[in-house]
């Protein structure tokens, strides 16, 4: 790819087609979750490949951080007034409150944000939610709000994944849960799936395992994007265990490379690193925000989807991959017709070792 085939990403549009609108094995038959494409970039060298082929694009030694955190049915029907919302539940706080969203409801999901504002909003069952302060003194998206009842009962009894109207229809909550996803204490989880994991299915960790490839896992609970506003993350809670740590240091020195499995698993790991790059256990809340000035001390790459060029999350990519060859593989995904979303397809940061070539015997699309 020549230098002027790559596109600046403010000027970077991906268009509505390419928004992925069911999960990979609704596409057809004999499909299954890995059946999305990949797409690779080491340093500003980009190459095609299917999801499958991952064990072939990494090498004994490596280390992939997992989320474990599941993803919660997290959006409930309410009612202000004679007005329907829906109450995105986004982050539960050490105080019992949670964060919530409220959005306008349609029949093809939800659609624009709602501004909330100190108000009671009646929900299913009898309970009601007490909207008290904004999470953010400078805004009013999230709400720090207060439930009469305890809201995991609720949102296994009521609620339903959060679904966006990009997406065809409703999926049962078992299409948002990745192969790494465990019950959590309290009933804790993600508002929105770590979704950089759902490829993986469990025969492709197998194969990655026979390779000599490790899982480190962590946890991360994901509040609720900002589809519009494409703000910085919220604290979220997270949780680096004292094994995942050892086998992360362990890795780094036997010179393995770190690659994070979506932007949650850098943020934990980055979050619990030292000055000195060593990973300790931690556990509790973070507002690390990763940016190119800031850069990463612990991951080496990063397995994620596709974000909208406004999206937040590209701080982070660029802070790894750096500015170029983010922006040459985002105009190679839109030319190459890939898919965005939490059902799309994937990307692959390796670190730049020179002019190793990519393999793409077998692998390409």
């Amino acid at each position: 790819m020549s230098v002027d085939e790559a596109v600046r990403l403010a000027d970077l549009r991906v268009p509505e087609e390419l928004s992925a609108r069911e999960p990979a094995e609704q596409r057809g038959p004999g499909r299954d979750r890995d059946a999305v494409r990949l797409l690779v970039s080491r340093g500003t060298a980009v190459s095609h490949h299917t999801f499958r082929a991952l064990p072939e694009l990494l090498r004994a030694g490596d280390l992939l951080i997992v989320n474990t955190s599941p993803t919660l049915a997290a959006a409930l029907d309410g009612r202000i007034g004679d007005t329907d919302v829906v109450v995105h539940f986004s982050t539960r706080g050490a105080d019992g409150r949670w964060a919530v969203e409220l959005r306008e409801p349609d029949r093809a999901g939800t659609t624009r944000a709602l501004a909330g504002r100190p108000v009671t909003v009646r929900l299913p069952g009898g309970a009601s939610l007490v909207l008290e302060e904004p999470l953010d003194p400078a805004g009013t998206r999230i709400w720090w709000a207060r439930a009469s009842v305890p809201v995991p009962a609720l949102l296994g009894r009521y609620g339903r994944a959060i679904r966006y109207s990009y997406t065809r229809k409703d999926q049962p909550l078992s299409a948002y849960q990745t192969v790494f996803a465990l019950p959590q204490p309290g009933g804790a989880g993600s508002a929105e799936m770590p979704s950089a994991g759902r490829p993986f299915t469990a025969r492709l960790v197998a194969e990655l395992v026979s390779r000599g490839v490790q899982f480190a896992p962590i946890t991360l609970h994901t509040g609720v994007a900002s589809g519009e506003a494409h703000e910085p993350p919220y604290p979220e809670r997270f949780e680096v265990p004292a094994a995942s740590a050892r086998l992360i240091n362990a890795a780094k020195a036997g010179g393995g490379r770190i690659i994070a499995v979506g932007t949650t698993g850098v943020r934990a790991v980055e979050s619990a690193a030292g000055s000195d790059g060593i990973v300790r256990p931690a556990a509790g809340w973070t507002d690390l925000v990763v940016t190119p000035e800031r850069g990463v001390k612990v991951v080496d790459g990063l397995l994620t989807g596709l974000h909208e060029p406004e999206a937040s999350h590209l701080l982070m990519l660029e802070a790894i991959a750096g500015r170029p060859a983010l922006e040459r593989s985002y105009a190679a995904a839109v030319r190459g017709l890939y898919l965005w979303h939490e059902f799309g397809d994937s990307h692959l940061i390796l670190p730049n070792e020179g002019d190793y070539p990519l393999n793409c015997s077998g692998n390409s699309w």
